[in-house]
C-alpha cells in the first residue's frame, strides 16, 4: 500500500494527494458502522450536533442583546480558546457514539450549559443559562445547514426548520419565547428564542422541555471513573474527516482546526488506540489503520499527516504500532485487523533499520534530502530530529551531536532502540499469527541483533541503561523514563531490571529531580526550584 510515484511537477509544485487505500470488506465495515448517528463530528464547532452519513447540522449560536453599541454574535466554538473570540469551553461527560455530550460555554458575561442525547434516531439538546451580566436577556440562536457538500437543503417550514437529504429528511423545533425576525450574521434558516431559562432543541419532533430534560437525564452518565475519563476525553477528540470519509480520533481538536481540519501524529494516534479500547473496539481499530494509512512512499509512518496530502517526509515517530495492534489482537481477537495492519507495519519495521542505524545502534534523523513541507522548517535540523523522539522539547537531546550532512543524531538512543526491539518481537507475533515464517524468522533476527547492541549500553555503575554520544564514546548520565524500555522489549535480564526498579523507579528523588522537574521547568521557570520538589 506505498504511495504512488509522484511526476517531477507535483514534486516541485504541490503535496503529494492524500493515499485512497482500498478498504478491507472488515475494515469498510468498522467505517461505516462508525459513521452513523449524531455527535459532534465537525471539528470546527462543539455547539454542533451532525447527523452523518447525511452531514445534517444543529449549530447553537447565542447573541449578546444591547441597547446601546455592545451587540455581538457568539463565533464558532472549540476546545481550548482557538479563534473563539473571548470565548470558553469547560467540556463534560461525553460518550463514545455521542448519545451524551455536555459543555459549559462561558461568553462575553453570558455562561450556560449545553447539553444533547440521543432519542431513537433523533437527538435533542437542552441549553440552560446559568449567569448573565448583561441587562437584556440574550437570544439563543439556532442554525441548519448540510455539511461537507452532501446534497440536499434546508428551509424554513412554518415554524420549524426541515432538512431533506437524498434518503432521509427531518425537522427541527426550538421551545421558548421566540423572537421576532432580525437582521443576524448567519447564514441559511434559522430559529431564535429568548434566553432568560431553559430552551430545548429536538429532531423529528416537537418536545417539551420536560420531555427533552427526561430524554437527557435519562443518557447522563452516572458515577464517574477513569474510564468514563478516558471516554469523555477520546469522545471529544472523535471527528468526521470528510476528505477521506473517515471516522478519527486527532490529537486535539484545536490543534486540528490549526492544521486545516485534523492532524494525525504517528504515535499519539497509536496511543489514541489503546485508549479506545477501553470502550470502543471498532474506534481502536480505525486510528490504528488510518495512521498507518499515511504511511509515505518511503515506508514510514510520518511524524504528522494532514490535510491535503502534507505530512513529514523526513521524520518518523517512535515505532509503538506492532505493540498497540498486538495489544488490540490479545484483546479482541480479530486475525483480520492483524493482516490488515501487517505489511505497512513491516515496511517501517524495516526503514528504521534502513535508514537510522549507525553502527549497530539506532538514531534520532531527520533526512535533509526529504521532500519539504515549506511551511516546516524543521526538516533536516536538529530540532527536526528531536521530533522524531516524539517527545520534542525533552532536555535528553540539549547539545546533542548532530550531522547536518546527514541529519541524524549522533546518539545510540535507548529508548528509541528499546522501543523498536519490543516492535521487532510484536511483529514476529504479528507473524506467526498470519502464518508468514519468512517475516517472523527476519523480525527475531532483528530483535537479538538489536537486544545485544542494547546490552552494551548497559552501565554497571550507574544502573541503568544509558544513551551513548557515538563521537566520544562517552555514555550521557542524564535520565528519563526513556531509560526503562529495555524492560517493555524484554530486552534486560532480570538482574538488571531488579536493579533498575529499586535503585532508580523507586527513589522519589531521582524521579522529580531527574525526570519531572526538567520538563515542568523548561515551560514554567516558577519551577526551576529543584530543592524545593525534592524536599
Amino acid at each position: 500500500m506505498l504511495a504512488l510515484p509522484i511526476i517531477a511537477g507535483a514534486f516541485l509544485t504541490g503535496p503529494c494527494r492524500a493515499q485512497e487505500y482500498p478498504r478491507s470488506a472488515e475494515y469498510a465495515a468498522v467505517q461505516h458502522s462508525l459513521a452513523q448517528g449524531w455527535n459532534t463530528w465537525d471539528v470546527y464547532n462543539v455547539t454542533e450536533q451532525v447527523l452523518l452519513p447525511e452531514g445534517f447540522a444543529v449549530r447553537i449560536g447565542l447573541e449578546q442583546e444591547s441597547s446601546l453599541n455592545s451587540a455581538a454574535m457568539m463565533p464558532d466554538l472549540c476546545i481550548g480558546g482557538l479563534g473563539n473570540n473571548g470565548a470558553d469551553v469547560f467540556a463534560g461527560p461525553h460518550t463514545w457514539n455521542g448519545s451524551y455530550c455536555e459543555a459549559r460555554v462561558t461568553w462575553k458575561q453570558h455562561i450556560f450549559l449545553l447539553q444533547s442525547a440521543h432519542h431513537g434516531e433523533d437527538v435533542v439538546m437542552l441549553a440552560t443559562p446559568l449567569e448573565s451580566g448583561t441587562a437584556l436577556a440574550p437570544t439563543l440562536v439556532v442554525t441548519a445547514g448540510i455539511l461537507w457538500q452532501r446534497p440536499g437543503s434546508a428551509s424554513m417550514d412554518g415554524g420549524h426548520i426541515r432538512l431533506k437529504g437524498e434518503h432521509r429528511a427531518t425537522n427541527i423545533f426550538v421551545t421558548g419565547r421566540s423572537v421576532p425576525p432580525e437582521a443576524l450574521p448567519v447564514s441559511g434558516p434559522y430559529l431564535a428564542a429568548t434566553f432568560d431559562g431553559p430552551v430545548g432543541i429536538s429532531t423529528g419532533r416537537e418536545r417539551t422541555i420536560g420531555e427533552i430534560r427526561s430524554i437527557i437525564e435519562r443518557e447522563k452518565p452516572g458515577a464517574r471513573s477513569v474510564r468514563d475519563s478516558i471516554q469523555s476525553v477520546m469522545g471529544w477528540d472523535t471527528i468526521y474527516d470528510p476528505s477521506a470519509s473517515r471516522v478519527i480520533s486527532p490529537v486535539s481538536r484545536m490543534w486540528s482546526i490549526g492544521w486545516g481540519g485534523y492532524v494525525l501524529f504517528d504515535w499519539d494516534t497509536f496511543f489514541a488506540s489503546s485508549l479506545a479500547a477501553t470502550g470502543d473496539r471498532e474506534l481502536a481499530y480505525a486510528n490504528t489503520i488510518e495512521v498507518l494509512n499515511e504511511e509515505t512512499s518511503d515506508g514510514f509512518v510520518p511524524n504528522y499527516a494532514r490535510p491535503g496530502g502534507w505530512k513529514s517526509f523526513d521524520r518518523s515517530e517512535p515505532p509503538v504500532g506492532a505493540v498497540t495492534v498486538m495489544g488490540l489482537y490479545g484483546q479482541f481477537h480479530d486475525t483480520w485487523f492483524v493482516r490488515d495492519t501487517f505489511d505497512p507495519l513491516m515496511r517501517w519495521n524495516r526503514w528504521w533499520d534502513r535508514r537510522r542505524n549507525l553502527g549497530g545502534y539506532l538514531v534520532l534523523g531527520s533526512d535533509p534530502d526529504a521532500r519539504k513541507n515549506p511551511d516546516d522548517p524543521s526538516a533536516g535540523t536538529l530540532q527536526g530530529a528531536k521530533y522524531e523522539s516524539g517527545l520534542d522539547n525533552s532536555p535528553m537531546y540539549d547539545d546533542a551531536p548532530f550531522d547536518k550532512a546527514t541529519g541524524r543524531i549522533h546518539i545510540a538512543d535507548v529508548g528509541l532502540m528499546g522501543l523498536y526491539v519490543a516492535d521487532c518481537n510484536a511483529l514476529a507475533d504479528m507473524a506467526a499469527v498470519l502464518g508468514r515464517h519468512a517475516e517472523e524468522a527476519e523480525l527475531r533476527a532483528r530483535s537479538l541483533a538489536y537486544t545485544a547492541k542494547l546490552q552494551t549500553l548497559w552501565d554497571e555503575k550507574a544502573g541503568i541503561f544509558l544513551n551513548r554520544n557515538l563521537d566520544t564514546g562517552e555514555s550521557l548520565t542524564r535520565l528519563s523514563p526513556n531509560n526503562f524500555y529495555p524492560m517493555l522489549a524484554r530486552a534486560a535480564t532480570p538482574a538488571q531490571a531488579l536493579r533498575m526498579v529499586k535503585e532508580h523507579l523507586l527513589n522519589p528523588a531521582e524521579f522529580w529531580g531527574y525526570w519531572v522537574i526538567p520538563s515542568i521547568a523548561r515551560n514554567d521557570p516558577a519551577f526551576k526550584d529543584q530543592n524545593y520538589w525534592r524536599g
